[in-house]
């Protein structure tokens, strides 16, 4: 099996986890009502799993695919049928929600919430992902705008639908871009310096993702708004001596190949 759970879950309805979560919230004020705002986030969870019983920490969960392995490990399950991510930050930002929501799909739950510790305050916000993974393995796929003449444009094409066939499309980008590149032969081969060119010449070397010497590829998963990237990185090429960038967007249900030059 590709994915590889600690333990097993199940999916609550809305008001149960409701009620779970009121309950780890309650604990967590008084918690941090006691301790105050300046400790690390591990202190805050492991206190919660004294206080409250049913609370699992730091649940390992193991992606395969091939000869790539990644291990993730969650914060905090409540009661087989939640997640709790804590965080010790100035405040919850995009990256927070959506590290929530890959464990959310990982570990096949519907809700979960994010806690932030720091702030005078406690901060938190729910997550909820009514998509499950199986039902993320058949994705769309357009490649109007794909080269496949283009060097490495057939290997990150058949690589990256490989690994969405065992994954599922809806996970972060940063695991399908740590598998490629470990594909590609590691981050020595793959993470190089490219010259950046300005007015007056060679201003930077700047380290990008190659697939071939003058080919660099990059994902992303943009709802919406992705005429934007495309017309920065075309100013990017603009700069380099790169000829071309294979780019994938995706999404739960869609992935869109392109090829920038």
């Amino acid at each position: 099996m590709p994915i590889h759970r600690s333990t097993e879950t199940i999916r609550p309805t809305q008001s149960e986890f409701g009620q779970i979560a009121y309950d780890v919230m309650d604990c967590v004020y008084a918690i941090h009502n006691d301790f105050g705002r300046f400790f690390d986030e591990a202190v805050y969870k492991r206190e919660l799993a004294d206080r409250m019983p049913g609370m699992e920490l730091e649940l390992p969960i193991t992606l395969t695919h091939s000869t790539f392995s990644k291990l993730y490990k969650l914060d905090v399950l409540a009661h087989k049928r939640g997640i709790f991510e804590f965080k010790a930050a100035e405040s919850i930002v995009s990256r927070h929600r959506g590290q929530t929501l890959n464990y959310l799909l990982l570990f096949d739950l519907p809700h979960g919430k994010v806690i932030n510790v720091r702030p005078e305050s406690v901060g938190d916000e729910f997550v909820n992902c009514h998509a499950r993974l199986e039902e993320l393995k058949s994705p769309a796929i357009e490649t109007v705008n794909f080269a496949p003449s283009v060097a490495g444009a057939a290997f990150f094409h058949d690589q990256l639908l490989a690994m969405i066939h065992d994954w599922g499309s809806g996970l972060e980008t940063g695991l399908y871009e740590e598998a490629l590149t470990h594909f590609l032969g590691g981050e020595e081969q793959v993470l190089l310096p490219v010259p950046v060119m300005g007015a007056k010449g060679h201003l930077h070397d700047q380290k990008m993702r190659l697939l071939a010497p003058d080919v660099a590829f990059k994902l992303t998963a943009f709802p919406s708004r992705q005429e934007a990237f495309e017309n920065h990185a075309r100013r990017l090429l603009q700069h380099t001596n790169l000829k071309a960038i294979h780019w994938a967007n995706l999404t739960h249900h869609h992935v869109t190949f392109t090829t920038i030059r």
